[in-house]
């Protein structure tokens, strides 16, 4: 009641204003109202559905991720497998390389000891190469110097042929059994094992594998 008696005794300006509000609050309120009206909830079926639409988005994007992370490491993988292959390649080769190299090494000692061997067992060998010498060095007045037990054996079968031929033997402690080195004039010729040796390894194609003869061997 005594609302309505305040309410009466405002102006009118006062009541058109007061009215205006609340139709205007009363408005809005019918307009959300409305709005809620219009908004639809998804049901189960879609919620689901949205699921299932995001799990197959995100399975696509991993497998995609996946495939692309799988590519990198394979082909890191295969950059790492390529490398071990070359060097599985250079160590090959070099295992080849060192084989032949030792075999070859093999083959010149077994050589060297058959050389000695052969001088031991038969030294008149060292008339052969005394020959081929000469032949080389067809002067007279030729000096050979040889090791003192090949200078006996010399002048034993050929003494007589080189003093008539005006050759001089001398004997040479410092040579090895083999060795024959002849002089003559200003000329000389180096008939020695280690030469000899030397000279077979160079027609060869053995030289730097070791194949010197040993500058210490002074015997057979």
């Amino acid at each position: 009641m005594q609302a309505d008696s305040d309410k009466g005794k405002l102006s009118a300006w006062e009541r058109w204003e007061l009215a205006s509000f609340d139709e205007s609050d009363r408005s809005r309120a019918k307009d959300a109202e409305a709005a809620e009206s219009e908004i639809k909830l998804p049901t189960e079926e879609e919620v689901a559905a949205i699921r299932l639409a995001a799990q197959a988005q995100g399975l696509q994007q991993g497998r995609q991720e996946g495939y692309a992370a799988g590519r990198a490491a394979a082909l890191a993988e295969g950059k790492r497998l390529a490398a071990l292959g070359a060097q599985l390649d250079e160590a090959l080769a070099q295992l080849d390389q060192q084989i032949a190299e030792d075999l070859l090494g093999l083959a010149l000692e077994v050589a060297r000891q058959v050389v000695r061997q052969a001088i031991a067992v038969k030294p008149e060998l060292v008339l052969g190469v005394l020959r081929e010498a000469l032949a080389q060095m067809p002067q007279v007045h030729a000096t050979i110097h040889m090791h003192p037990e090949d200078a006996s054996l010399t002048r034993s079968y050929l003494g007589e042929q080189l003093a008539h031929a005006g050759h001089r033997i001398v004997e040479d402690p410092r040579l090895s059994r083999g060795d024959c080195i002849i002089e003559s004039g200003s000329s000389q010729l180096d008939a020695s094992v280690a030469t000899r040796w030397k000279r077979v390894a160079e027609s060869l194609g053995m030289l730097g594998i070791n194949a010197d003869w040993p500058a210490s061997d002074k015997s057979p």
